[in-house]
């Protein structure tokens, strides 16, 4: 081995490691190995930014949009509402809801579709006295299984089609996949209907928990005519910093006042509501002039009564407020809403609530203002997962929802039928969209995911430097002197186990950027055709059921769901299994 060879494979080992161990964003992550491997030298400007231009990556862009403009109008999930109304059983529900949902996500990106399924999942459950941990990490299945049938289904193979016209190949048709896709995508609802759904917990939402227990959390004082700082704002009562309390609501008579400012002023006969550990309790208790309500019945009902809503939101992986407490990241002033309780990994974290340091997948029960919704329905920092209505799918002209599925519709039948690539269709599409003012270039911009280009773009850069240095055709060496006396079945099952124990422990995408240039060495060095082995990363890469974090539909249900570590091996690895097993038989006979 070369030293370029040997310093490229201990950057990626320590990005694998910062990805792992969360140490920072995973775009950020990437990034910053793409700029060491820059600045030393190892890659040159042209081939560290050729990521940047890749034709996949910006393809996905492009879907973003196009995809946000279909999610923007609503149509389909008041249809898919309607539909799952109209169930009466567990596994007739599953079946109304989740056959379209994995057609769906065929053609749509999985992650809007799961934000958006998440609360009609959730209320339908509620309704009916069903645990929703039932159905969410079916729903995040469903969608990834979904995914694998079309070139556009999932960012991961559009990536790897991207990498494959780069490398000189053809890359992939828009159902290039389908003949793997379909199978495994039938073998996944069979397990999920008939022995996944049965190994699944049976959790109560984390809001239904949160109410039966909310003594635990909201204590009510009443401030008399002795409370010396009656007509004082809340900062200068000093009711702003008090050690593991935090005042999150004001009830004057009829009028709710939440989130509380530190310019609010304290009147006689206010309600005042605190949230933290109520065990400090004993803190308030000192102040002369508030008088703790003994025996109250206070709840998160009676909040939600006034101007307030009680909102359930999941800290994404790409979120900014991760490894910041609360405190320090001023959630209340950022976001004008006050933080009721955090979930994580199905318990609820007994400290301060705000010196709690944020984790992607941590479920954050809000007390918000009204217009909360609509004013961070978009943001990266989290996926919103409230049960209640979203104002800006309801606001939404029905004729541009139409319009915005048609104009999918026909782009995907010119797609297939060979009069535009991909790249052009969806160019074309985001210009239709834009000139006939169903998105402003506003709302685009909001639907593209740059931390998510970012990683790819970045991923692909490292995967070069694995080309350019040889490292690739070194480890394509090494699995071929090891499998080689295997046969190539071997070969294959090594090829999909390696790409998707990437997939568990880091992304998706990076998995599929990593692989690649090494399948493709391995490929001419066994002289086979390349496509089969691109294939089994594509559809291995996707393939995240074991954990949480390999997939970001996996995550955002991880906490809703009130699920751990533990259900995600429990279900997912028999799930993994059975795939693996379907994928590689269909390949080595269809491929090789």
């Amino acid at each position: 081995m070369s030293f370029e060879m040997i310093f490229v494979l201990i950057m990626i080992i320590a990005m694998l490691a910062g990805l792992l161990f969360e140490v920072a964003r995973p775009d950020m992550v990437i990034f910053s190995v793409l700029v060491i491997l820059l600045v030393t030298g190892i890659l040159t400007p042209d081939q560290a930014l050729s990521g940047f231009s890749n034709q996949g990556m910006l393809t996905i862009a492009l879907l973003f949009i196009v995809a946000g403009a279909v999610q923007k109008s609503g149509l389909i999930d008041r249809m898919m509402e309607g539909w799952l109304k109209n169930s009466k059983t567990q596994t007739g529900s599953m079946l109304r809801f989740f056959l379209p949902t994995s057609f769906f996500s065929a053609f749509l990106n999985n992650t809007p579709i799961v934000v958006t399924f998440t609360p009609i999942i959730k209320k339908w459950c509620e309704d009916r006295g069903i645990a929703p941990s039932k159905y969410l990490i079916p729903l995040s299945y469903v969608t990834i299984l979904g995914g694998t049938i079309t070139l556009i289904g999932t960012s991961t193979n559009l990536v790897v089609h991207g990498m494959l016209v780069d490398y000189g190949f053809s890359g992939f048709s828009l159902f290039s996949l389908a003949v793997v896709g379909i199978p495994i995508a039938i073998v996944g609802l069979i397990y999920l209907f008939t022995i996944g759904h049965r190994l699944l917990p049976d959790n109560k939402g984390f809001s239904q928990r949160v109410q039966e227990n909310s003594k635990e959390y909201i204590a009510e004082m009443h401030v008399t005519e002795s409370f010396q700082h009656v007509g004082k704002n809340v900062k200068d009562a000093g009711l702003r910093d008090l050690k593991g309390l935090y005042l999150v609501e004001i009830i004057r008579g009829k009028e709710h006042i939440s989130p509380v400012k530190s310019r609010t002023v304290i009147k006689q006969g206010d309600r005042l509501i605190f949230t933290g550990l109520i065990t400090t309790i004993a803190e308030l208790e000192k102040i002369k002039g508030l008088t703790l309500e003994t025996g109250t019945n206070i709840g998160l009902n009676d909040l939600k009564n006034g101007t307030s809503n009680l909102i359930e939101v999941v800290v994404s992986h790409q979120s900014s407020l991760t490894s910041r407490s609360i405190k320090e990241a001023q959630f209340r002033s950022k976001y004008d809403a006050g933080v009721i309780a955090v979930h994580r990994n199905n318990e609820r974290i007994k400290s301060k609530v705000g010196e709690i340091v944020l984790r992607p997948g941590d479920t954050l029960l809000l007390l918000a203002g009204s217009d909360f919704l609509e004013k961070h329905y978009q943001s990266n920092d989290f996926y919103v997962v409230s049960s209640l209505d979203t104002p800006k799918t309801l606001k939404q002209n029905p004729a541009k929802g139409w319009f915005s599925i048609a104009l999918l519709v026909v782009m995907i039948a010119l797609v297939t039928a060979g009069v535009f690539t991909m790249f052009k269709a969806m160019a074309l599409a985001v210009l239709i969209l834009l000139g006939t003012k169903v998105l402003t270039p506003g709302e685009a911009k909001q639907y593209v995911q740059f931390d998510v280009l970012l990683l790819i773009a970045s991923a692909l850069g490292i995967g070069a430097a694995m080309t350019e240095t040889g490292l690739a055709e070194w480890l394509a060496k090494g699995l071929v002197s090891f499998g080689e006396p295997l046969g190539l079945l071997v070969i294959l099952f090594m090829v999909y186990f390696l790409t998707n124990l990437f997939t568990e422990l880091i992304t998706n995408t990076a998995a599929a950027v990593l692989m690649i240039p090494i399948v493709l060495e391995l490929s001419a060095q066994l002289n086979v055709s390349p496509m089969g082995f691109a294939v089994t990363v594509a559809i291995a890469a996707s393939a995240s059921f074991i954990t949480p974090i390999g997939y970001q539909t996996n995550l955002i249900v991880f906490g809703p769901g009130g699920y751990t570590f533990k259900d995600y091996i429990k279900v997912g690895t028999p799930l993994s299994i059975l795939v693996m097993i379907t994928s590689v038989s269909i390949i080595y006979n269809v491929w090789f």
